[in-house]
Parts: structure tokens; C-alpha cells; sequence
């Protein structure tokens, strides 16, 4: 072979392994912590040290759950009912004075927001939790929730995610510059598309009993997100089918296990 031969073969082998890098790196999943990282000292679900921790430890996005209360005030909060005052149902002075398990109070989402003005890159993702069979309420809960946002002027650094199609449609209506992600899993990605969603956010379980949605979102151009994936062998069956995201309540374990697994 001859010299100029073997500097074209050379030249095709280093291009090769690039183009393999770059496809790796093109599918390597971003982390979001599920209701922040909580799984530390001093810290509890939705809370605002659990967002502060996963800012820390350089998560994409920190995901939070948000509810609004019968006087329309937002709080964060992942169940619908707490210490049993059902929170749709009562004023925010009822709950007001509840702690976390940390001993922080409930905070109040125009609080968290002061917390993530402050964060280095961490996106914060947006769950609008809805109890009410109401799609008024729906529509009332996602304009104020996306009117604070501005406000604190975090619209590129905020994504909204929620099971409610209702809510789903209005923030995506006034929120045209914002991510917004569906969850429920009952929509096909082409679905989605035509609504205006910019991804899914589906459980594991919908994704393994549909596999042909990651190929059809990534052919839509939309992102996929799935939650809340917390064992390795089921992490390793997301990433290779696919998936963008990985929400999970282990977000220091499933950075080191990605970081490991797709150099």
C-alpha cells in the first residue's frame, strides 16, 4: 500500500471514530431530579434545599410539583391532599405553617422561584398538578403559574410538564417560548406534534408496552423524557431505545452510571 493510500485509509478511520463520538455524545440523556435531590442530608421532597442540591450536583433540570390553593395562591407540593386539608379546597393559610420533613415550610412557588433565580444552569421543571375536574381551573392555575415565571423573568430557564391536557394546552398557548411536556401517556407522539407539544413525558412502563415512540418522536423532532426511572436495568433499556431524559430520585447514582456508560 502506498503512502498516499494509507494516509486516505488513516483519514476514513479517524473520521469514523469521530462521527461514532458525536453519535454517542448526540445520545447521551440528560438527568433531571425528580422533586429535586432529596436523597441527602438535610433535604425533602420539593423542597427548596432539594433544588439547591440538585443545582449542586449539575443535574439538567430539577423537577417540582406545583398546586394552587382555593385563594389562588401557587404552592409546591406533590400531593393533592396534605395532612389531610385537601389543597384545592382550602385557603394557603391552612397549610401555610406545615413543614417538610427537612423543617422547611411549604414553600410557596413565588419562594422556590426566588431560590432558582440564583441556580448555575439547572432548568426547573414545572409538574402543574390538577385536582379538580374543572378545565377553568385548569386554564386559571397554568396563566398564573406562567405570569410568575415572567415575572421573575425565568421563562428560558423553566419547562412545564403535567397530566392535564387542559392546563397543557393554555401553557403552551401562553408560554409559546417554554418547553412543554405531556405525561399522562395516552397520546401518540404524532398526536403531541399537532397540539404543539415539544416532547413526551411518559412513564417507563408506557414506553416499554410502546417502543415505536421513541423512532417516531425522534422523527417528529420531539424530546423524550421518562420518569421515574430508578433501576439500572431499566435506565440501560432508556437509553438505548433512546430517550433524552431521565427523571429519577437518584440523580447523583444515574449521572455516574450515564457519565460511565456513554463515552
Amino acid at each position: 500500500m502506498n503512502q498516499l493510500a494509507m494516509k486516505r485509509k488513516y483519514f476514513l478511520l479517524v473520521s469514523s471514530l469521530f462521527m461514532s463520538l458525536c453519535l454517542v455524545a448526540q445520545q447521551k440523556p440528560q438527568v433531571i431530579a425528580h422533586r429535586g435531590y432529596w436523597q441527602t442530608k438535610g433535604s425533602a421532597q420539593n423542597s427548596i434545599a432539594s433544588l439547591e442540591n440538585a443545582d449542586r450536583i449539575k443535574v439538567y433540570g430539577s423537577e417540582f410539583d406545583v398546586h394552587m390553593t382555593k385563594d389562588s395562591v401557587l404552592v409546591i407540593i406533590h400531593d393533592h391532599e396534605v395532612n389531610g386539608i385537601r389543597v384545592e379546597e382550602a385557603p394557603y393559610s391552612a397549610i401555610q405553617d406545615i413543614l417538610l420533613a427537612n423543617g422547611e415550610k411549604i414553600p410557596t412557588f413565588r419562594e422556590y422561584l426566588e431560590a432558582g433565580r440564583h441556580l448555575t444552569a439547572t432548568k426547573l421543571i414545572l409538574e402543574l398538578k390538577i385536582g379538580k375536574k374543572d378545565p377553568a381551573w385548569s386554564r386559571e392555575a397554568a396563566r398564573r403559574s406562567v405570569e410568575l415565571v415572567r415575572e421573575k423573568k425565568l421563562q428560558l430557564q423553566t419547562e412545564y410538564i403535567t397530566f392535564d391536557l387542559e392546563a397543557a394546552k393554555e401553557l403552551i398557548r401562553l408560554a409559546p417560548e417554554s418547553d412543554v411536556y405531556y405525561l399522562n401517556g395516552d397520546l401518540t407522539p404524532k398526536e403531541l406534534k399537532s397540539l404543539g407539544f415539544a416532547g413526551l413525558d411518559y412513564h417507563f412502563d408506557v414506553m416499554k408496552k410502546n417502543p415505536q415512540w421513541f423512532r417516531e418522536a425522534k422523527a417528529l423532532g420531539m424530546g423524550i423524557n421518562v420518569w421515574t426511572v430508578n433501576d439500572l436495568e431499566i435506565l440501560n433499556e432508556m437509553i438505548e431505545n433512546g430517550a433524552d431524559f431521565i427523571t429519577t430520585d437518584i440523580p447523583g447514582e444515574v449521572l455516574r452510571i450515564i457519565s460511565s456508560t456513554t463515552r
